[in-house]
């Protein structure tokens, strides 16, 4: 085979594999890029913090999960092969995300919402644990020696892709509908449009052939037949794939989550800044940053997987807590000047929904600033014909929401230190297919490489915005002078440790694949 049939090969394949894992990662993130809508969806109202962190943690346990699928899916893939384990993962993971946007809400059914959106949340972090190995597997074992950072590298920008377009379509049926519409129903959309999305990528994966290296290897009768007993029963195959997990994929895993996810969380939650206005910032600082995974992943060919990723945790961890710091400070409104007629304050009131002696007062007030900043607050009262709702003696503490939209320059400065982030993302998930799967032989390489991966990422990863949105709340109810920092103590103490490790047990020299 020439060198430009075997390139167009390489192209065929990775298209196959990246627009599937993209749809994927896609049907994976609008629940997180949803999260505060959900809070609203499908869990109590009566404690905002509580359902947000409810959310969150529903969120976080479709991370949790994903081990279990790297084990499942991996021995099928180790077994019966890595092209039709991954359709089946595909099929699993489109059918949860279009379910999801069925759900009554909780007010329709109770806790029946909660549950049935956990359950949909497991079956797709199980789907999701096959999904990432099997396209990473399939890729590499396709791929040229001295080039498979570079191509493994375009699999990883799916993950980064899948979150852009989740974005995108979030942000344009937010455009497309009004305030109440979204709310009422338009939220539902991003997850119906998935269906469409499955269809197009199962039909091109079903034309798909298997890889080279696991047809060669099954028509020698060499694959295995127990392969989780192999991975892990095995006390020489077992220390790396230890090494795997508490060396790269732990620290690689929180980066890329406080990157994206957190960043995210931070901005909404924290700063207060208006959730499209967010969405719009997010999309353009990972468009921009997208093109540097298949650079780092380059480079490691280069260079070495291992000098890429422990520099980019090293730079994260020495540069968390001044990008959040900064982040937070560009809002600072003391130092700004309300414009003349700048305040607008007006009160409406409705009959509450289900008890006609209760009505829904609001205040609402919008501050416009001279440089272009908007706050809005609502601070909304149940009042009754005698005054306000009282609740055990006292009146009913008002439920306050606001809401900054940013100036351009401050927002364009937001933007450049989420870009910064993403690039730290890029410099350890950039290399990170191609150095597990080099780590592990073809025989038991699926299911080995999957459960660090996703250990790494599921669980240190997915943990992280529950954990750090925790921690900011307790350290703001403690008082702590910068409690808005407080979250970032754990990708810096996970991402610290796995340097270290990283650092002293890690081949500095690119592995070849063991076939």
């Amino acid at each position: 085979m020439t060198d430009k049939q075997k390139n167009r090969t390489i192209w065929s394949v990775i298209t196959a594999s990246s627009l599937g894992t993209l749809i994927e990662w896609y049907d994976f993130y609008i629940f997180g890029s949803l999260a505060v809508v959900l809070a609203t969806k499908f869990f109590p109202a009566d404690n905002p913090t509580a359902a947000f962190l409810s959310t969150l943690a529903t969120f976080a346990a479709g991370f949790v999960v994903r081990p279990f699928g790297a084990l499942f899916f991996g021995r099928l893939g180790d077994i019966i092969g890595r092209k039709y384990t991954f359709l089946v993962t595909l099929l699993i993971m489109g059918f949860s995300t279009f379910l999801i946007g069925c759900i009554p809400s909780y007010e329709t059914i109770g806790f029946m919402a909660p549950v049935l959106v956990l359950i949909l949340r497991l079956l797709q972090g199980l789907a999701l644990g096959g999904e990432y190995g099997g396209a990473a597997t399939y890729v590499a074992e396709y791929a040229q020696p001295g080039r498979r950072g570079y191509w493994t590298s375009w699999i990883q920008t799916t993950a980064t892709a899948g979150l852009f377009i989740s974005l995108i379509v979030i942000l344009v049926t937010k455009t497309s509908l009004s305030a109440e519409e979204f709310d009422g129903w338009g939220w539902r959309v991003p997850f119906w449009i998935s269906i469409l999305m499955v269809g197009v990528s199962y039909i091109i994966r079903r034309n798909m052939k298997e890889s080279p290296l696991f047809a060669k290897a099954k028509s020698e009768g060499k694959t295995s037949k127990n392969p989780l007993k192999e991975s892990f029963g095995n006390k020489f195959n077992f220390k790396f794939v230890l090494l795997a997990l508490f060396g790269a994929a732990m620290g690689q895993g929180v980066i890329w989550y406080t990157g994206q996810f957190y960043a995210m969380s931070f901005l909404q939650k924290v700063m207060n800044v208006e959730s499209a206005q967010v969405d719009s910032l997010m999309a353009t600082a990972l468009f921009l940053g997208t093109p540097f995974f298949v650079f780092f992943g380059w480079l490691s060919d280069k260079i070495g997987r291992k000098a890429v990723m422990l520099t980019g945790m090293l730079v994260a961890i020495l540069a968390y807590r001044p990008i959040y710091d900064s982040m937070f400070k560009s809002v600072n409104l003391e130092s700004k000047t309300v414009a003349v007629n700048g305040i607008i304050e007006k009160r409406t009131a409705k009959i509450h929904d289900k008890i006609t002696t209760d009505s829904l007062v609001t205040f609402h007030k919008e501050i416009l600033y001279t440089d272009g900043t908007l706050i809005k607050k609502d601070s909304v009262t149940h009042w009754s014909p005698n005054g306000p709702v009282m609740k055990d003696g006292k009146a009913e503490e008002p439920k306050v929401s606001q809401s900054i939209t940013l100036a351009d320059n401050t927002k364009w400065y937001l933007i450049f230190l989420v870009f910064i982030q993403v690039i730290f993302v890029t410099m350890v998930y950039g290399p990170i297919a191609a150095f597990l799967v080099e780590m592990f032989p073809v025989r038991i390489r699926y299911t080995s490489m999957s459960l660090p991966y996703h250990i790494g990422n599921g669980v240190f990863g997915g943990l992280l915005p529950a954990v750090a949105t925790y921690l900011v709340t307790t350290g703001k109810e403690a008082g702590h002078a910068t409690w808005y920092l407080e979250g970032l103590w754990y990708p810096i103490g996970v991402a610290t440790v796995c340097l270290v490790i990283g650092l002293f047990y890690l081949k500095t020299k690119n592995n070849n694949i063991h076939d």
